[in-house]
């Protein structure tokens, strides 16, 4: 059954910062811990609904006030990845993921691609740090509202390539094609409080820096 509520997940990056956390969850998020990132979540002052985790990177006590799923260590996905399938077999549907970026490049990289996973199962996921949120476009209009000023830059993302339109850049485009090859997306500017990105084919990672 499906449910309104929106499902936090921090995740165990080192680089995590509890401030961050604690003014991104709002009152009635599901807040749910993927290992280290239990300690994470006490560090923000935060009490999880759900910790997750093989463990092998939080060693200190667990909580006795809510529920605590052990994994095997040996297992093909991430703890965070284990915390979204859970989430998605109790019918959450909107993400936001924390702690998610940083410390291990690997341990990142399949950070991004829970967002993909996500997208897969008609669900919406979004990435925030302290400096940056990352979200996946697929094909389709996206309204960029309230970011004037602010940098982004775009990839493709599990694809050759995207093809794009920029509305409210600095620098425009329209139905220009991004590769892996030529990272010509970085470090645009958006000039409109109203700006859209329109996905012509294929997806994109957007990074959008916040300070």
């Amino acid at each position: 059954m499906k449910t309104s509520r929106r499902c936090v997940i921090i995740a165990g990056s080192p680089d995590a910062d509890a401030a961050t956390i604690k003014t991104a969850v709002r009152g009635g998020d599901f807040i749910m811990c993927a290992d280290r990132g239990y300690a994470t979540a006490k560090a923000a002052g935060l009490v999880p609904d759900v910790v997750i985790g093989d463990f092998d990177s939080y060693g200190g006590e667990l909580p006795s006030d809510c529920e605590v799923i052990r994994l095997c260590p040996e297992k093909d996905d991430t703890d965070t990845m284990h915390c979204v399938t859970t989430a998605l077999e109790r019918g959450f549907r909107d993400f936001l993921l924390l702690g998610a970026i940083g410390g291990r490049l690997d341990h990142s990289l399949a950070n991004l691609c829970v967002l993909e996973a996500l997208a897969a199962q008609g669900a919406t996921g979004c990435i925030v740090s302290d400096s940056e949120m990352i979200m996946l476009l697929r094909e389709g209009r996206h309204r960029c509202g309230g970011y004037k000023g602010r940098t982004f830059s775009v990839f493709p993302f599990g694809c050759a390539s995207v093809t794009l339109t920029y509305e409210g850049a600095y620098y425009p485009l329209r139905h220009g094609t991004l590769t892996h090859a030529v990272p010509m997306g970085v470090s645009n500017v958006f000039t409109d409080d109203e700006a859209l990105i329109t996905v012509h084919s294929g997806q994109a990672l957007l990074i959008l820096h916040l300070r």
